[in-house]
C-alpha cells in the first residue's frame, strides 16, 4: 500500500472513531436530559480492588465487581439497576438504572464500558487490549465485544474504539 493510501486509510479510520465517540456522547446527553425527571433511590457502588469480590445490595439495587491480575473493576447502580464487572488485567466499568442490567468484563489491558438506563441491557466485553463501549436505554440491548457490535431497540449505541465497528439505534 503506498504511503498517501496508507494516510487515507488511517484517517478514514480515526475519522470514524470520533464520530461514534461524538455520537455515544450525543446519546449518553440526550438520555440523561431524560431521566432528569425520574425519581432516584440510594446508590450503591462496588470497587475492586481494594476488595477481592466485591457485592453490595442497597434497596432494589445491587452491583458487584472482582478484579484480578491487576486489573480494575467499578459497579455502580441506582433505583433497580443491577451492575456486575469482572477484570482480569484490564478495566471494567457497569453503571445502571431503574431495571437496567450492565455488564462488563475485561482482559489484558482491555477496557469494557457498560450503561444500562431505565430498563436496558448493556454488555461490554474486551480483551487483547480493545476498548468497548454499550449504551442501552428503555427497552433496549446493546453489546460491545472484541468480536464486534450488536443493538437491539431505541436508544441502543455500541462501539469498540479498536476496529472501529459501531451501531446506533435512535
Amino acid at each position: 500500500m503506498s504511503r498517501s493510501r496508507s494516510l487515507s486509510f488511517f484517517r478514514g479510520r480515526a475519522a470514524r472513531i470520533v464520530a461514534s465517540i461524538a455520537t455515544g456522547v450525543a446519546v449518553t446527553g440526550g438520555l440523561a436530559v431524560a431521566g432528569t425527571g425520574v425519581a432516584s433511590a440510594a446508590r450503591v457502588d462496588c470497587v475492586s480492588p481494594p476488595s477481592a469480590n466485591d457485592i453490595r445490595v442497597i434497596g432494589d439495587a445491587s452491583c458487584g465487581a472482582t478484579a484480578t491480575n491487576g486489573g480494575s473493576a467499578n459497579a455502580g447502580a441506582t433505583d433497580s439497576g443491577t451492575a456486575v464487572s469482572v477484570s482480569e488485567g484490564g478495566a471494567a466499568d457497569t453503571f445502571a438504572t431503574g431495571y437496567g442490567v450492565a455488564l462488563s468484563s475485561s482482559k489484558v489491558a482491555g477496557q469494557a464500558h457498560a450503561y444500562a438506563i431505565g430498563g436496558g441491557i448493556a454488555h461490554a466485553r474486551t480483551d487483547n487490549g480493545d476498548v468497548t463501549f454499550a449504551l442501552a436505554g428503555w427497552g433496549s440491548g446493546a453489546t460491545a465485544a472484541s468480536a464486534g457490535v450488536n443493538c437491539v431497540g431505541p436508544l441502543s449505541f455500541a462501539v469498540n474504539l479498536n476496529t472501529g465497528a459501531v451501531c446506533l439505534i435512535r
